[in-house]
């Protein structure tokens, strides 16, 4: 029998600490990896340190002598000011030649072709690796990770991913953030669809846990609907993914759209809704509390 080899364990840096980072963070300690936690607000980091994490108070320190670093922060904007600004505390002080950048937050495409440019400038690899599955694919590993890149950076990733989700490759820079892009233009999309079929049953006075019930199995039937849907009817409206976030992915799709000469009328509409939502005070709730956006609009509060 020939002897498998075990994984190798990697040092890894992680930028951002939040509703994603902490729980990935958490499946590559427990993969056997060394990690190197920063979180701007340091306390939400802090919680690594009980489960084997080195948490430190900069950028640069968590990057040095890192094999990989991994960055889950809010939006291009930060992500672009964790790598290079900061002063010498930006991670790019400290990284070595060669080390390989996979960020796994949600940009706008343009912005990771930037970073990557500017990356390989200095001798640094970059990945594009955006995610969706919420909070509870990142707690349990099933992620679906959209990665663009080099190919053989892809294949130097995939020891890092593996613990985190399943990884696919879909082209150069930018095109794993255009990949998820269109994975929220659906969810998105979808939320606002579930919400309206549901709510209208109501209205017209059937039952919608019922209606859900019912539907499911038939051609109406997705994750959306099982997952959303039952969150709906529950009225249960606790953050996995906030209202904001949808929002600003929304906003990234249409000012791609608009870069590459691309009409979204759809996509559109729904920012629009979105954008009413937070304004109406809903942003700190689940994607799925645009329910409460359309239920208000129909005087069904």
């Amino acid at each position: 029998m020939t002897p498998t080899t075990p994984n190798p364990r990697l040092r890894i840096a992680v930028l951002g600490c939040g509703l994603m980072g902490l729980p990935m963070a958490r499946r590559l300690l427990a993969a056997g990896h060394e990690v190197h936690a920063w979180n701007r607000t340091r306390a939400k980091a802090d919680v690594l340190a009980a489960d084997g994490a080195y948490v430190h108070d900069t950028p640069r320190q968590a990057c040095i002598k890192a094999d990989y670093i991994i960055s889950m922060l809010e939006n291009g904007s930060i992500v672009g000011e964790v790598l290079f600004g900061m002063g010498q505390d930006g991670a790019i002080h400290g990284m070595c030649q060669g080390t390989l950048v996979v960020d796994m937050a949600s940009i706008q495409p343009r912005e990771a072709r930037d970073h990557a440019a500017r990356l390989s400038e200095r001798g640094m690899r970059h990945l594009d690796a955006p995610v969706s599955g919420g909070t509870v694919g990142a707690q349990a590993g099933t992620l679906a990770i959209m990665v663009g890149g080099k190919a053989e950076d892809y294949e130097a990733a995939r020891p890092l991913l593996a613990p985190l989700g399943r990884a696919t490759h879909v082209g150069p820079h930018g095109a794993g953030q255009l990949a998820k892009l269109a994975n929220q233009m659906i969810v998105g999309i979808s939320i606002g669809a579930v919400a309206e079929a549901l709510l209208l049953c109501a209205k017209g006075g059937a039952d919608p846990a019922k209606v859900r019930e019912a539907i499911t199995g038939g051609f109406a039937d997705s994750r959306i609907l099982q997952l959303h849907g039952q969150r709906m009817v529950e009225r249960d409206f606790a953050a996995r993914g906030k209202m904001t976030v949808q929002l600003k992915d929304m906003r990234n799709a249409l000012a791609t759209a608009a870069e590459v000469g691309f009409d979204a009328p759809i996509t559109q509409l729904f920012e629009q809704l979105y954008a009413d939502g937070v304004k109406h005070g809903l942003g700190e709730l689940d994607q799925s509390g645009l329910f409460v956006e359309l239920a208000s609009r129909n005087a069904m509060q």
